[in-house]
C-alpha cells in the first residue's frame, strides 16, 4: 500500500478533483466516510487548507474553495468519471502536456463528497449572490464572449466557435463553464485570478465594472441549458409605453441625425456615411421589438450596424427606450410600397441592375465553393433564417419576403439593400463574396453583420438566395 502511494506521489495528478479510491472506503456513503475520502484521499494530490500557492508549487489543483467554485449535479457527474477533461493538457503543463485520466467513484459516494467539499470546503471571499443575472440577456452574453476574445482569454482557454475549439488548450476549457461553475465564484476569481493562483500565468484584464459582469455572465452561462436569458421587451417597461413621452426623446435625441419627421435630414445627418436611417420609410410596426430595443439601447455597433448610432440605453433608461419606440412604431409604418404590398397588391419590383460600391472580399474567399449541396433540406432551412430566425434581425426585415429589397426596413435604408431577385446582379457575384458580406457585414451601407451565424448556416443563406434569382 504504501509503494502504492509513493508511486502516485510522483506522478502529475490531473483536473480539477482526482479521488483515488483504497480497499476499505469503496462503498462509503456516510458523511464520515465522505470526509475521510477527501482528507485521506484527496489530499494525495490536491491541497484542502492553506493559503494560494503557485501551480508550480502544487500538484494538483487547490480545492479549499470547491464547495463555492462547483456546481453540486456537474461535481457529482466529475465524481463519477461522466465528464469530459476540463484540462487539454495536464494540470503541471511544465510536467507534462499530456492529459491523465481520473479514477471515478460510486454514484453513492460521488453524491456523498459532493455534499461534504458543498458543506465543508467554502471561501468567505466569495459572497452569496454577488453578482445578479436576472436581468442579463443573450446580447450581453454576446458582450461577454467578445471582450473574453477580446482580452486574450481565448490564449489559454477554450471555447466552441462555429462547432469547433477555438483558442489556446493551456488552461481550463470553457466549454460548459455554465454548467461547472457558480456565478459568485467566477465574479470574484475574475476580480483578480491571481488570487487564487498567484504567479502562475493568471491574467489581469483591464475591464469596466460593467465588462466585468459581462464577462461573469457569459462564463456562468455558457453550456447552461436550464439559464433563461432577460428579454427587457417583454418587461413592464414596454407595458406602460407612451408614445407622448416617446415623442419627446424622440425630438430631443433621435432627431438631431434622424429629422424631426424622420426623414433622416437631421442637421448631423450631413457628415455622417451611411446616411441616417429614413425612419418615415420603415415600417417600425413590423418590425421585432428585440432588435428595435438592442438598437436603441446598445447602438448600431451592438448589432452589427454602423457606429455612428449612439447606445442610448444609459442615457434615456429603460422607460425612455420603450417610449421613444412606442413613438416610432406608432408613427412609422412605411411608405406606399409596404402599404402596398400589406394590401395584397404585388410585390413592388426592387432596382435591376444595381449598381454598388461594396469592398470585395479577400481572395480567400472569392475562391471558396459553397461547401454545402444544393439539397431541398439545406435550402428549406436557409429559407427559415432568410424570413425568421436569423439574428440579430431576419434578411427579410430588409431584404423583403420575395428577396426583392424591399422589406419593411428596405425603404429606409441609402443605398437600398440587395435585389436577390435580379439575374444580372446575382450572376456576378460569387458565392466567397455572399459568405464574406453576410459574415462581416458592408461598411456604407445598412449591411449586418452576422458574426454570430455559424459558417454552415450562412452557406445555407447564400443556397437560398440563389433560389431568389432563378
Amino acid at each position: 500500500m504504501q509503494s502504492f502511494l509513493s508511486a502516485l506521489q510522483k506522478n502529475t495528478c490531473f483536473a480539477f478533483l482526482i479521488l483515488l479510491l483504497l480497499p476499505g472506503v469503496a462503498a462509503a456513503s456516510s458523511a464520515t466516510q465522505a470526509e475521510k475520502i477527501v482528507k485521506e484521499q484527496c489530499t494525495v494530490c490536491h491541497r484542502v487548507t492553506g493559503e494560494a500557492k503557485s501551480r508550480f508549487e502544487l500538484k494538483a489543483p487547490d480545492l479549499m474553495w470547491a464547495g463555492v467554485k462547483f456546481k453540486r449535479p456537474w461535481l457529482v457527474s466529475f465524481l463519477t468519471g461522466n465528464q469530459e477533461n476540463i484540462y487539454q493538457k495536464n494540470y503541471r503543463w511544465d510536467e507534462s502536456t499530456q492529459p491523465a485520466k481520473h479514477l471515478a467513484l460510486s454514484k453513492e459516494n460521488a453524491e456523498a463528497v459532493a455534499d461534504y467539499i458543498k458543506k465543508n470546503l467554502v471561501d468567505s471571499r466569495v459572497k452569496q449572490d454577488a453578482i445578479d443575472l436576472t436581468h442579463f440577456t443573450e446580447l450581453h452574453a454576446a458582450f461577454g464572449r467578445q471582450l473574453f476574445i477580446e482580452h486574450s482569454c481565448t490564449g489559454c482557454h477554450q471555447i466552441m466557435d462555429n462547432g469547433k475549439k477555438m483558442g489556446g488548450p493551456q488552461s481550463t476549457s470553457m466549454f460548459n463553464s455554465g454548467e461547472r461553475l457558480n456565478k459568485d465564484w467566477i465574479l470574484r476569481f475574475n476580480s483578480n485570478p491571481p488570487d487564487f493562483v498567484p504567479h502562475s500565468g493568471e491574467f489581469v484584464a483591464d475591464v469596466s465594472e460593467l465588462g466585468l459582469h459581462y464577462v461573469t455572465g457569459f462564463l456562468a452561462t455558457e453550456g447552461d441549458e436550464s439559464f433563461k436569458f432577460y428579454e427587457p421587451w417583454k418587461s413592464e417597461h414596454f407595458q406602460k409605453a407612451d408614445a407622448n413621452r416617446g415623442s419627446v426623446i424622440y425630438k430631443e435625441y433621435c432627431a438631431q441625425c434622424h429629422g424631426s419627421k424622420g426623414e433622416g435630414d437631421g442637421p448631423a445627418a450631413s457628415g455622417l456615411e451611411p446616411k441616417p436611417a429614413v425612419h418615415a420609410k420603415m415600417a417600425m410596426d413590423q418590425m421585432p421589438l428585440d432588435y428595435l430595443y438592442n438598437v436603441v439601447y446598445y447602438g448600431g455597433k451592438a448589432v452589427g450596424k454602423s457606429h455612428y448610432m449612439p447606445y442610448w440605453g444609459l442615457t434615456i433608461g429603460e422607460q425612455g427606450v420603450a417610449d421613444v419606440i412606442s413613438y416610432m412604431r406608432t408613427t412609422f409604418k412605411g411608405g406606399e410600397e409596404v402599404a402596398a404590398a400589406s394590401g395584397g397588391k404585388a410585390a413592388p419590383s426592387g432596382d435591376c441592375p444595381q449598381a454598388r460600391k461594396t469592398k470585395s472580399a479577400p481572395s480567400k474567399f472569392l475562391k471558396m465553393p459553397n461547401p454545402l449541396k444544393a439539397s431541398a433540406e439545406n435550402i428549406k432551412a436557409g429559407e427559415s433564417l432568410f424570413l425568421k430566425e436569423a439574428k440579430p434581425l431576419a434578411c427579410a426585415q430588409c431584404h423583403g419576403k420575395v428577396g426583392n429589397g424591399k422589406g419593411p426596413m428596405g425603404g429606409g435604408l441609402t443605398p437600398s439593400p440587395r435585389n436577390f431577385t435580379c439575374v444580372a446582379t446575382m450572376t456576378e457575384l460569387e458565392d466567397g463574396q455572399l459568405f464574406w458580406i453576410i459574415k462581416n457585414g458592408s461598411s456604407g451601407t445598412g449591411m449586418l453583420a452576422y458574426q454570430g451565424l455559424k459558417d454552415d448556416d450562412i452557406w445555407k443563406l447564400v443556397l437560398y438566395i440563389r433560389e431568389l434569382a432563378k
